[in-house]
């Protein structure tokens, strides 16, 4: 458990990129655990190598991108859960990525077209820039645990580490629009009402309080 929250901690967004090649043996771990995650959460997620002109157009410059050559499209059957289950999922792979040695960055609307396949009844939902980062990014400022969640000294300490867990998770404009409750064993989560990427920022931050809380300690209401 302490590797995951160390990842989660040294993970921040990067958006310049040195152009370095993702080695073969990389892509191939990385690569099986988007197959993994993809049967798990019903998604299909697809790493696009080698492609430098999504992350080129004027949006990406807009969106200060340098150099990404690489991406991940967060890939789905249309559904009132996907973006959700898009945030969750995809935040599995990006620590999977930090853990492999690669750095990322959520980005939504800031790219070009991207070259992921789409089936029938599926859309793409938001991209990950990836890649060796010209720096580790940067540490960014944070609400307080009481900010976002009902956690008092008294809650459990899983409750209080899934909290905690989830406050290092990447939301868009860090706008860190979520709250967490307990009752009992069972956790609620739920979004801001107004914000951008609410419910994929929702998927991220649970998985991350998953994580820090440990799954076997709660179920979600």
């Amino acid at each position: 458990m302490e590797n995951v929250i160390e990842l989660m901690k040294a993970r921040h967004s990067v958006r310049g990129y040195t152009g370095r090649p993702i080695p073969a043996e990389v892509r191939e771990q990385l690569d099986d655990c988007a197959k993994v995650l993809n049967e798990e959460g019903a998604l299909h997620m697809q790493i696009i190598y080698d492609e430098p002109v999504c992350f080129a157009s004027p949006m990406a410059k807009y969106g200060r991108f340098r150099n990404c050559r690489d991406y991940i499209a967060l890939v789905g059957r249309d559904a009132p859960d996907l973006d959700e289950r898009c945030g969750f999922f995809g935040e599995k792979l990006v620590l999977e990525a930090q853990r492999l040695g690669l750095n990322t960055c959520w980005a939504a609307m800031t790219h070009g077209r991207s070259k992921a396949v789409l089936d029938e009844g599926e859309k793409e939902v938001i991209l990950i820039a990836l890649g060796y980062g010209e720096t580790q990014g940067a540490e960014r400022k944070s609400k307080k645990p009481e900010d976002v969640s009902d956690a008092t000294p008294e809650s459990p300490d899983w409750f209080k580490k899934g909290v905690e867990a989830a406050l290092l998770a990447p939301t868009a404009m860090n706008q860190q629009n979520f709250r967490f409750t307990l009752a009992g064993r069972a956790v609620s989560a739920k979004a801001g009402r107004l914000g951008p990427c609410l419910r994929i920022d929702l998927g991220i931050v649970k998985c991350h309080f998953e994580l820090g809380a440990g799954k076997e300690n709660f179920e979600w209401a």
